[in-house]
């Protein structure tokens, strides 16, 4: 975000990059492969969508084990899900390259061997 405005750089998908990295989110791991596989020319579209896949595919494993073993911590897995969710595709809407806590910082790794 530059001076308070969201980002309206264009993609190769042809969408905002704010728009695209939005729906990085949307359907978690699996929008967030589809438009890593797809984006070619927004590295902010491209770590959103990074970031989405390795949040929600991490934090899905987790609240799988974690119902196993013991439903209420499981629920609170899926009661931070919808928080990631929710604050990811905010922040990206308004064009912010914000990075979660572990997982951001893996996102930009990642991305510089994809």
């Amino acid at each position: 975000m530059e001076n308070g405005t969201p980002r309206k750089g264009r993609t190769s998908l042809g969408l905002d990059e704010n728009v695209e990295g939005m729906l990085a989110y949307l359907l978690g791991p699996i929008t967030g492969i589809i438009l890593l596989i797809l984006e070619k020319e927004s590295d902010f579209v491209r770590f959103h969508a990074m970031q989405s896949t390795i949040a929600f595919l991490s934090l899905w494993v987790l609240q799988i084990i974690l119902r196993a073993v013991f439903s209420p911590l499981g629920t609170l897995v899926g009661l931070l899900e919808l928080v990631v969710w929710i604050v990811g595709m905010v922040k990206a809407y308004q064009g912010e390259r914000y990075k979660f806590p572990i997982v951001g910082d893996l996102a930009e790794q990642w991305l510089e061997k994809v």
